[in-house]
C-alpha cells in the first residue's frame, strides 16, 4: 500500500495548527543565526508565510523570495504583511526556480522532512546562495519526541490507528543534518536544540486546533464516535492540566546553519 502523503493545503488552518510553534521556535532560530541586516533571503518551504513573517520584522531584510508547492497556503501568504516586501511563488525545493549565487542566506523552516530527498534539497539551497552565505535549517525532532503533534500520534498508534508520517523522517536527527551540511560542502557548521512551549486555554482548544492536522483529520473522521471519545480522553490523560484548565505543551526542534565556502 502507497504510503498516505500529507498535504498542508489550508493556510488559515494551518496558521492556527502551527504558525505559533513556528513563530516560537523561529525566534530563538533567529536570535541564534544573528544575521546581518540588508541581506537577500531565500524561504523554502515558506507555507502560509509564518516564519517569512517573522523574517522581516526581525532581521531587515533586502529581499524574500518564498517558494512552496501549495498554492493555497501561498494564498494566505500574500495576504500577510510581510507580502509588502517578500515575493511567494510556487515552487520546488528540489529544482528551485532561480539562478546560482543569488542569494545571501537560504532557510527551511519546518520542512526537510518533506523533501523527498533531503540531499537534493540541500545541494540546491547552496547552488542559489553565493559565496561566504549561509545554509540553515530547523525542524521538529520527528525521532525524539519533540514535534507537537506526538501527543495525538502517540496514543492514536496505541490504538492501533496509523496517522501518516513525513517521508524523510531521519533528516531530523541532528547527526544526519550534520552529515547532510558536511556532504554538501558547508563549512563551519554548527547544531542546536531549540525548545518552546504552547499554552493552550483547554484541552477543548488542543483538541480543536490539533483536530485541524492533516494527519489527524481524516482518520478521525471515519472512528466511530466511542472510538473518538476513548482516544481524547487517553491523550487528556497524558497531558498536564493547570487548576484553571490551562494545559501547556512542550516542543523541540534541531537547527543547523553552516556557511558556503569562498
Amino acid at each position: 500500500m502507497a504510503e498516505q502523503q500529507i498535504r498542508f493545503d489550508d493556510g488559515a488552518a494551518y496558521e492556527q495548527l502551527m504558525g505559533v510553534w513556528s513563530r516560537k521556535v523561529g525566534e530563538v532560530f533567529l536570535d541564534w543565526l544573528a544575521p546581518s541586516r540588508d541581506l537577500r533571503w531565500i524561504d523554502i518551504g515558506c507555507g502560509n508565510g509564518a516564519f517569512t513573517e517573522l523574517l522581516i520584522e526581525r532581521c531587515a531584510p533586502a529581499e524574500v523570495q518564498g517558494i512552496d508547492p501549495s498554492e493555497g497556503q501561498l494564498a494566505f501568504a500574500r495576504l500577510r504583511p510581510a507580502a509588502r516586501l517578500a515575493n511567494f511563488r510556487q515552487g520546488d525545493a528540489m529544482a528551485l526556480p532561480f539562478p546560482a549565487e543569488q542569494f545571501d542566506a537560504a532557510v527551511m523552516a519546518l520542512v526537510l522532512v518533506f523533501v523527498p530527498e533531503p540531499t537534493g534539497g540541500v545541494e540546491e539551497m547552496v547552488r542559489v546562495v553565493r559565496p561566504g552565505g549561509t545554509v540553515a535549517t530547523y525542524i521538529w525532532d520527528m525521532m525524539g519526541g519533540g514535534f507537537p503533534l506526538d501527543p495525538v500520534h502517540i496514543e492514536m498508534r496505541a490504538m492501533g490507528l496509523a496517522p501518516p508520517r513525513p517521508p524523510r523522517m531521519d533528516a531530523s536527527r541532528t547527526e544526519e543534518l550534520r552529515n547532510l551540511w558536511s556532504g554538501a560542502g558547508l563549512e563551519a557548521v554548527e547544531t542546536r536544540e531549540i525548545t518552546v512551549q504552547r499554552t493552550y486555554a483547554s484541552f477543548d482548544e488542543f483538541w480543536t486546533i490539533n483536530l485541524k492536522a492533516p494527519s489527524i483529520a481524516p482518520i478521525l473522521a471515519a472512528m466511530p464516535s466511542a472510538d473518538v471519545d476513548l482516544l481524547k480522553s487517553r491523550i487528556r490523560a497524558r497531558l498536564p492540566e493547570a487548576h484553571d484548565g490551562r494545559m501547556t505543551c512542550d516542543a523541540r526542534a534541531h537547527a543547523i546553519r553552516g556557511r558556503k565556502p569562498n
